[in-house]
């Protein structure tokens, strides 16, 4: 079993369900296909890798934590005129490469982080934020959460804007 400190980042597409129904299935099928191209186009930028995708939702990898908040914003803006909102969150932590699949404790945790999110959030973790210290990121404490499975509570922030 192979490990890599990496940060992780998910985004989900808010309200899908009721959005697929009201649009029908053939407008949904076209918005997904360029919710999913824009979302790579911003992972290009950002040199991240996919690893995952789950309907409407993306789980991706980067090489360090600023990458990883800088893309989850831009996926957030870039989705913003297809009158559709992602959530979004990152963790950073060592991850398991398990029968060539991403997992371990630091991918759970970013996908739990995300669940969180609000319509248009990046919500990151109290390790993401304290890494990007001096990225011209900054953040707003959004309390203490129980994270599903977890023992004790995390406290989260929300991306509040960028510098550069």
């Amino acid at each position: 079993m192979d490990s890599a400190h990496r940060a992780v980042m998910f985004t989900d597409i808010v309200n899908s369900t009721a959005l697929a129904s009201r649009v029908g299935d053939r407008r949904w099928a076209d918005l997904v296909r360029e919710h999913h191209h824009r979302v790579r186009s911003c992972l290009a930028r950002y040199r991240g890798t996919e690893m995952d995708t789950a309907g409407d939702g993306f789980f991706a990898t980067f090489a360090g934590p600023a990458r990883a908040v800088r893309c989850a914003l831009a996926v957030v803006a870039a989705v913003r005129d297809l009158a559709i909102e992602v959530r979004a969150g990152v963790h950073i932590g060592e991850m398991q490469m398990i029968d060539g699949k991403a997992g371990g404790i630091s991918v759970t945790l970013g996908a739990r982080i995300a669940a969180l999110a609000r319509p248009s959030e990046v919500l990151v973790s109290q390790t993401v934020k304290d890494l990007v210290a001096g990225s011209g990121l900054t953040f707003e404490n959004a309390g203490e959460h129980e994270l599903k499975g977890v023992a004790d509570p995390w406290r989260l922030h929300r991306v509040v804007s960028e510098r550069g």
